[in-house]
């Protein structure tokens, strides 16, 4: 019974406060300002009412209603955060936005609200979202930033998490009605797939069940290009289970499994894995003081539990058949040391290729 509860993400993880180490590199980096709005201003509403999608279903998100007296403060708050999440405070395009709504959701950790903004000109329409500043989830965003292929827009301040609205389908849905479409280069998906499950394993990032990742799909030359993004950083470095950082062994993820299996041989499952280590020692090695920065307030945070702790390092220790995670004693640690074990190769056969470059 313990072993099949160890197989899962905890179902709540606390939240850990950002601390001042932590607080010092968002701001030195432009992440952490003096919002109008705080997360704390926004649980001030006085009802809400379930959000249902088109087929009738809960989505689990709660539309929120003010008291007029507070409306305006939270709506000027709200658009102005828009602006500086999208052009950096210009406020003069500011009259044609309006709030169209807020949404809350108590499921999940963060217990986000989702804020949509409108063009009054236009009808069109964007998300944001404000959430509890959590330190976890601030380096998962963090090292997304710096490690994947994708860049990310969020805002701190103290206790509160403002992040941009991450397009593309969500995963679960793209299997369900997009795996099937002839359209589907599946070859192309199942390529993804694996470099996505590398990627998340690198860099410890947990949880990437199929409802926690969307899938980015842009129209190629004579087909199209697919990009697994994640969307949820709680579960960064927190579990202790390793297979929980491998997207591979979710039950919500078996037809992407079966999809790689059908159409990868070992070798091209190789080669994808390496071109992407390959990658992120580049891009480790482009932005190394800042994650080397990232990292030492990381290693001397706690973001964890100390069993989760031990059981990730022995478990680690025991994948790599290595003595290295020994003397780790926190999360940050572990994923210092797991970057290197991973990518050491790739920096090496970088700093060569560069040597020759220059003679």
């Amino acid at each position: 019974m313990t072993q099949k509860r160890l197989d899962k993400p905890s179902r709540k993880k606390q939240i850990f406060r950002v601390n001042n180490e932590l607080g010092g590199y968002l701001k030195t980096h432009g992440r952490e300002i003096k919002l109008p709005v705080s997360y704390r201003d926004l649980l001030r509403f006085i009802y809400s009412v379930p959000v249902i999608d088109k087929n009738g279903k809960d989505t689990l998100w709660e539309k929120v209603i003010y008291d007029i007296k507070e409306w305006e403060f939270i709506r000027d708050g709200l658009i102005k955060i828009y602006a500086i999440l999208k052009t950096e405070g210009d406020l003069s395009f500011v009259k044609h936005l309006e709030v169209a709504r807020i949404d809350y959701c108590t499921f999940g950790n963060s217990n986000p609200f989702r804020i949509r903004i409108v063009n009054k000109f236009n009808d069109n329409y964007d998300y944001y979202y404000i959430k509890q500043a959590d330190a976890s989830r601030i380096y998962g965003l963090e090292l997304e930033h710096i490690l994947s292929p994708n860049r990310i827009t969020f805002l701190t301040d103290v206790d509160t998490l403002v992040e941009e609205h991450i397009p593309g389908i969500p995963g679960d849905l793209f299997i369900k009605n997009q795996l099937s479409d002839p359209s589907t280069n599946l070859i192309r998906f199942a390529k993804e797939f694996v470099k996505f499950n590398e990627r998340s394993f690198v860099r410890l990032l947990g949880d990437m069940r199929s409802y926690n990742f969307v899938v980015d799909v842009t129209p190629d030359i004579e087909d199209y290009q697919y990009r697994i993004r994640a969307i949820d950083f709680d579960q960064q470095s927190y579990e202790g289970r390793k297979n929980l950082y491998l997207p591979q062994f979710f039950k919500e993820n078996v037809r992407l499994v079966e999809l790689s299996r059908k159409y990868l041989n070992k070798e091209s499952i190789e080669q994808y894995q390496a071109e992407e280590r390959t990658m992120m020692a580049f891009r480790m090695a482009s932005a190394r003081y800042r994650i080397m920065d990232l990292l030492s307030i990381m290693s001397r945070d706690v973001i964890s539990k100390p069993e989760k702790v031990k059981q990730l390092k022995e478990e680690l220790g025991g994948h790599f058949h290595t003595s290295d995670f020994n003397k780790c004693r926190s999360m940050g640690q572990i994923v210092k040391i797991h970057l290197k074990q991973n990518l050491r190769k790739h920096f090496k056969l970088i700093q060569k290729s560069l040597g020759k470059f220059q003679d």
